[in-house]
């Protein structure tokens, strides 16, 4: 009998103020493989894009590290998620469904897909984001 081959799921995000959004596309994403790695955003690039996280990295991971559902967290320090799958070997990168269809999420599909990495996106949810609870905690 050949040995089934272990199914590598990778997200990646900045899991700032951890929420019911992050836990559902955790969640969705290991009922869909057998390894799920997360990407937890450092600082600094956080910084790059604009964010100003609330919750340090090292305590950011550590949460990440601590859902049932993740078998692994690793700091991600660029955005390139080509680079990552392949050295993961991930069969699928998973991702909320408010990227799908934009140019620059059909460009890693392509990209991807020359891996052997498919795009999984899974329904955004609805009413809550860090931003949100941001601006809620500012207005309280």
């Amino acid at each position: 009998m050949k040995d089934k081959k272990m199914i590598i799921g990778y997200t990646a995000g900045v899991y700032d103020l951890f929420h019911a959004g992050h836990l559902n596309l955790l969640r969705n994403a290991k009922g869909m493989c057998d390894k799920l790695v997360v990407g937890v955003t450092v600082d600094e690039l956080a910084k790059y894009k604009g964010t100003k996280c609330v919750i340090p990295f090292d305590e950011r991971i550590d949460i990440v590290r601590s859902i049932k559902y993740v078998d692994a967290a690793v700091p991600q320090d660029d955005m390139d998620k080509v680079k990552m799958c392949k050295k993961l070997k991930a069969d699928y990168l998973f991702v909320g469904d408010d990227w799908y269809e934009t140019d620059k999420w059909k460009k890693y599909e392509e990209d991807l897909k020359k891996i052997g990495t498919q795009v999984i996106y899974f329904p955004y949810t609805k009413k809550v984001s860090t931003t949100k609870l941001k601006e809620k905690i500012n207005n309280f």
